[in-house]
This record gives structure tokens, C-alpha cells and sequence, in this order.
């Protein structure tokens, strides 16, 4: 667009201004990237990212993360002045209770908000992730003359962003894959909360990225609008994914705090505020100001951006007279919408004594999803043959092989937990990350965000327990179920045979509304009869009778999840045997359950049924919400051991003869 250095000049400073009179005026904030990144963001919404205000989620969209999420005000004064619905009203409510302005970023609150940051390094990685789905989509529909998936993410990531692990990991990765449709812009101020960053890190970056197989730029002059685009311009025809380190001043304009760490995350202050527009030529009153020619420039991007949808979308009309089948099977996918009869002739397993280890009947499980639903990708963090998580008949994806649907992300779960973030939001593949339940620790922030952002991503954790055995006490999960459990909105599934396993897959890859973690074990264990036990279906109620045993109305309630199933059904038929009526209830997702009506979950455990044994080898924090006041749980409350799983199980106390004394204790009996 053409355009003169006055009105350029203005509208940077509105960029600069916006930004800086909402974290004044909610009191709260940070003001110092906004202030000193605006020139970058300037040229990149007005000369390069190709968007729609006007439909935020039109499929062919350049992406832009603000990975440096507490710079929030800067994303949305550019989000008011292209056109988004969002007002300037909404950017006066920054911060506030029930803003569309939170104080970081948040998908699904604002338009035009791709990813939720703030976490740093998570937006970098999420970006990596979406280049994949891009990648992996533009492989399998493009053809030539008829590129309907071809646009590029970038990002804004800071100083904060690049000494996260979890931005190494991805950067890694995304090098290897050779990304090139990834380019960062990094807001290269060197200076973070403690102070400068010579406090910490001083590594030569851009050489750091060039060894990760990055095309690297810098540009010494953050205002320098013409070097910037310049940069832009030749990362986008390089075949490598780009970082451009851009030499910025944080807080820029501020007389006493620019260059400084009291520029970062503090508000200004009135005074120091008023003499910033002083210095720059920019008028004190009113706050948020706008000056209508520079509003007028800025909301060309809405004409721009509908003109560039409807040139897609003609693409895309060609594209369907040429390839119906490939356009109809590319817009299912867009929709979100699974293929007809996606969940039919899906494993049925029969009764077995000796059964099979859950992780297992996932990987078959996986595979006849996978079938049926080709949109369906992922991998695990190096354990692929541990976690079984392998798509049969389907390449590995790398850089010459993008219509793989095999990730390899490497010992990387921080990474893996975020790329599958992002490909989750970016839309057309049904994601999933697999690694041991007790690495999903490393990878915890990115579960987290996936649960507060309702992104569909599926969660693999195999190697379920103490179950695992000789591997000993540093992967033997104890915790993690309950710490998993204390997410809201992350549905933890823990099936207690095969068939249950083939509900739990069933419930992963239907679920939009948020992420879902399937929890699988390594040792086998019996595949019930449900001739004589209820069907593995009633896994979608969270919990369900499995079976009430004994001639009248029972007495005892035994319940577990996942394994452990198994020994309270045996110490049911046990007890029943000596004239105890026992109800056996399988539990493999306390969110399911509490999710059901109140009618429900009374007819599963009756009020009036005081006692109550949950059995569980992990910690029993978080049972006493199911067994009540009278009810006990056999649990894990100590670190594991190295040992044949067998053998822990006994010294553990998870037996059928323990869970039948203690049975006994709370009847009375001796």
C-alpha cells in the first residue's frame, strides 16, 4: 500500500499509543514490547499478513502468534484498527472481568486470537505445529496449478520466548522438518524482568538457530520499516524456516524507562506517559486516540481481506470442478466433521483370562481409527514402539515426506505437548502425542493450555503405573493421575480392559470441546466377559456397574480403574462367595462421571451405600470425593520400586487378598 512517511509515522505511534493507554488505564500490564515492537508489527499487518477481519477463520489465512503473549495490548490495537470485532471500548476494559482483553491472550475470547500465549516459548512452538498440519495438508490436496493450502505463520517472539526450553526443543524440530513456511520475528531488545539480558544469556542466537538448520536475518534498526519488509521478503522465499532478529528499543519513547526493565511489565505512569507523546509528537488528550486517517488506512485490510477470501475461494471452486473428491474430503476435514460410519466394525475383544496390556488394544485400536479417519496423525517423544502409537501403511513425515501421518518429535515432549497444541487448533488433522504417563510432566504447561483453550488434542500416556516394573521408581508414575485429575477441563480416561480402551478412542477423537488423556498400562491385564459384566460402552458415563453380585441388594461397593479392575473383580466374586453382596464398578474417568446428571451418578453410588473401597495404584488424593466418609482406598502413597511388576503389586498391598481384608474390616468382619 502506498503510503507517506507522515501517516506511516502516525500510524506506528497510534500502534505505540493504544497499547500503552490500556495498560495505564487498567493500572496492570506491559507496555515495553508494544512500545518498542509497533514498527515491526506495522509492517507485517499492513504489507504482509494476509488475513480477513471480517472471518477470522478463513482456512487459507497467514497465522500470527503474539508468542510474547504479556505484550497483549499490541495484538489487540491491531485487531481493532484492521476491522476485527472488537472495539476500541474493549481495549479501554483491558484486563478487566469479563474483557474481551485479558491480560494475555486467550483463544477463543478475542478474534483474530490463533493461540493462546503468555507461558513464553508455548506460542513458539504451537506456531511449529501448525506448520506441520499445514505442511501435511498442502502435501495431501494441493496439486499443481491448484495450491489451496499455501500461506505462512509467523510469530512476534521475545528474548523470554528464545531461553525457554521448550522453544529449543520445537526450534529443533521445526529445522529438521524444514518448516519453511515458519517466520519469526524476534523482538531482539535484550532486555527481560531482572534486567538486561547480559545477566543470562548471552549466546550468539542467530548462530544458535543457524545450527538448527534455520535461515537467519537481522535488521539493526527496529524503526526502520524498509528493512523490515526487506527481511520479510527474503524469509518468505527461503525454503528453511526464518527467525529475524530485530534490533528494537522496549518501551520506546518513554523519557526515563526506555532500554530499561522498568519498562517491561509495569504501567507507565501518567507523567512519564505524557512526556512520551511529548517526545514523539503525539497529542495528550484523549486517551485512545485514533486519528480518523490513520483508522481509515488501517481498515483497508477489511476490503483487502474480503478480496483475498473471495480470490481463494474461487481458487478453491476450480480446484473442486478439477478435484471434487479432494475438495469435498479437504472441507470435511475443515469442518471438523468425521467420516460416516468413522466408528464402526472397531475392535470387539474377546473374553480372555490373560488378556492384553491396554497400551496394546490402543495400538489396534489406533489403527483401525486410523483407517476410517485419515485426518487422524501423530507420534510419540522417541517411544513409539513402547507407546504403540505407529500408523500402519503410512510413511514417517519429514521435510520430503509431508504426507506422513508418523511424527517422530524426538525426546522433546515439552515440544510435542505444544506442536500438537497447535495442530489441534489449526484444524483439519485430529492430533495426538504419546510418552510415558510420568514424562507427562515434562510436557505439563502444554497439557495445561490445551485443557484452558479447549483445544481437541489427544494425550497418549502409556506405562500406566508401578505396573511397569523393573524400570523402577523414576518412571513409575505415583501422582500423576491425580495431578492430571486436577486440571479442569482435560478428561482423563483410564480403561480397565481392551474393549474399554476402544470406547476411551471413541471418546478422544469425537471430543471437540477440549483435550482428552488416555492412560494406558504395559502389563496385561484380563479382558472381561461382557456376557456376564455390563458393556465396555458404559465407559462413556465416566463410570458404570459393572455388575451387582449376590442374592439381595449389595452390601459393598468395589471400585477401580484401569487394572486394578481386575482385582476387585476377583475380590468380588471372592467375597460374594461368602455371602457378601458386592457392586463392582468400573472407573475409568472421574470428569465423565461428574459430568452426568445427578440421577445417574445416584443410581451408580447409591447415597444410602456407606461403604465403599476404591482401588487405585496410585496416590489416593481425590478418591474421597467417590468413597465418602465411610469409605476407604486402597492406594500408592509412597514412590515405587525396581522389581518384576508381580512382585510390587504384593508388597504394594494391590492384591485380591488385600482388597478382601479390607473388605472385611469395613463390614465388621474378622
Amino acid at each position: 500500500m502506498n503510503i507517506s512517511n507522515d501517516l506511516q509515522t502516525r500510524a506506528i505511534q497510534t500502534i505505540r499509543f493504544l497499547s500503552a493507554d490500556g495498560v495505564q488505564k487498567a493500572v496492570s500490564g506491559h507496555p515495553g514490547l508494544p512500545m518498542g515492537a509497533a514498527p515491526i508489527a506495522f509492517t507485517l499487518f499492513t504489507r504482509h499478513l494476509r488475513f480477513n477481519p471480517r472471518n477470522p477463520t478463513w482456512p487459507d489465512r497467514d497465522r500470527f502468534i503474539l508468542s510474547g503473549g504479556h505484550g497483549s495490548m499490541l495484538l489487540y490495537s491491531l485487531l481493532y484498527l484492521t476491522g476485527y470485532d472488537l472495539s476500541l471500548e474493549e481495549l479501554q476494559h483491558f484486563r478487566q472481568w469479563e474483557s474481551r482483553t485479558p491480560g494475555h491472550p486467550e483463544y477463543g475470547q478475542t478474534p483474530g486470537v490463533e493461540v493462546t500465549t503468555g507461558p513464553l516459548g508455548q506460542g513458539f512452538a504451537n506456531g511449529v505445529g501448525m506448520a506441520i498440519a499445514a505442511a501435511h495438508l498442502a502435501a495431501e490436496f494441493n496439486r499443481p496449478g491448484h495450491e489451496i493450502i499455501s500461506h505462512f505463520i509467523y510469530a512476534l517472539v521475545t528474548d523470554g520466548d528464545l531461553m525457554e526450553g521448550v522453544a529449543s526443543e520445537a526450534a529443533s524440530l521445526a529445522g529438521h522438518l524444514k518448516l519453511g513456511r515458519l517466520i519469526y520475528l524476534y523482538d531482539d531488545n535484550r532486555i527481560s524482568i531482572d534486567g538486561s539480558t547480559d545477566l543470562a544469556f548471552t549466546e550468539d542466537r542467530l548462530a544458535r538457530f543457524a545450527a538448527y538448520g534455520w535461515h537467519t536475518l537481522s535488521v539493526a534498526d527496529g524503526h526502520d520499516v524498509e528493512a523490515i519488509d526487506w527481511a520479510i521478503q527474503q524469509a518468505k522465499a527461503d525454503p528453511r524456516p526464518s527467525l529475524i532478529a530485530v534490533r528494537t528499543v522496549i518501551g520506546y519513547g518513554l523519557p526515563t524507562r526506555q532500554g530499561t526493565e522498568k519498562a517491561h511489565g509495569e504501567p507507565p505512569g501518567d507523567e512519564e506517559l505524557n512526556k512520551a507523546k511529548q517526545n514523539l509528537g503525539w497529542p495528550l488528550e484523549p486517551r485512545f486516540y485514533v486519528p480518523q486517517d490513520v483508522l481509515n488506512f488501517f481498515r483497508q485490510a477489511v476490503a483487502r481481506g474480503e478480496q483475498l477470501e473471495s480470490e481463494w475461494k474461487a481458487k478453491l471452486e476450480h480446484y473442486r470442478a478439477s478435484y471434487p473428491e479432494l475438495a469435498a474430503e479437504l472441507e470435511r476435514r475443515l469442518n471438523a466433521v468425521l467420516p460416516a460410519n468413522w466408528d464402526q466394525d472397531l475392535p470387539e475383544f474377546p473374553a480372555d483370562a490373560k488378556g492384553m496390556a491396554t497400551r496394546a488394544a490402543s495400538g489396534k485400536v489406533l489403527n483401525a481409527l486410523a483407517a476410517r479417519i485419515p485426518e487422524l496423525m501423530g507420534g510419540s517423544a522417541d517411544l513409539t514402539p513402547s507407546n504403540l502409537t505407529w500408523i500402519n501403511g503410512s510413511p514417517s513425515f519429514q521435510a520430503d515426506c509431508p504426507q506422513g501421518r508418523n511424527l517422530h518429535f524426538g525426546v522433546r515432549e515439552h515440544a510435542m505437548g505444544a506442536a500438537v497444541n497447535g495442530m489441534a487448533v489449526y484444524g483439519g488433522v485430529i492430533p495426538y502425542g504419546g510418552t510415558f504417563l510420568v514424562f507427562s510432566d515434562y510436557m505439563r504447561p502444554a497439557i495445561r493450555l490445551s485443557a484452558l483453550s479447549h483445544y481437541p488434542s489427544i494425550w497418549v500416556f502409556t506405562h500406566d503405573s508401578i505396573g511397569l516394573g523393573e524400570d523402577g521408581p523414576t518412571h513409575q508414575p505415583v501422582e500423576h493421575l491425580a495431578a492430571l485429575r486436577a486440571i479442569p477441563n482435560l478428561v482423563v480416561i483410564r480403561p480397565a480392559d481392551a474393549n474399554e480402551v476402544t470406547e476411551a478412542w471413541k471418546i478422544a477423537v469425537s471430543r471437540r470441546e477440549g483435550p482428552t488423556a488416555l492412560i494406558l498400562s504395559r502389563q496385561a491385564t484380563p479382558t472381561l466377559d461382557r456376557r456376564i459384566y455390563a458393556p465396555a460402552a458404559g465407559l462413556g458415563m465416566g463410570a458404570y456397574v459393572l455388575a451387582d453380585m449376590g442374592e439381595g441388594q449389595p452390601e459393598l461397593i468395589l471400585m477401580a480403574s484401569g487394572t486394578e479392575v481386575s482385582l476387585i473383580v476377583e475380590a468380588g466374586i471372592r467375597l460374594t462367595m461368602e455371602g457378601i453382596n458386592v457392586r463392582l464398578i468400573s472407573f475409568p474417568s472421574w470428569e465423565l462421571f461428574s459430568a452426568q446428571a445427578a440421577e445417574y451418578r445416584a443410581a451408580v453410588l447409591p447415597p444410602t451405600l456407606k461403604h465403599r473401597l476404591a482401588v487405585e495404584a496410585g496416590v489416593s488424593q481425590g478418591w474421597e470425593r467417590w468413597v465418602g466418609d465411610y469409605g476407604r482406598v486402597i492406594g500408592v502413597e509412597r514412590f515405587g520400586a525396581s522389581a518384576p511388576y508381580k512382585v510390587l503389586f504384593e508388597k504394594y498391598g494391590l492384591t485380591v487378598e488385600h482388597v478382601i481384608e479390607s473388605a472385611m474390616e469395613m463390614l465388621g468382619h474378622h
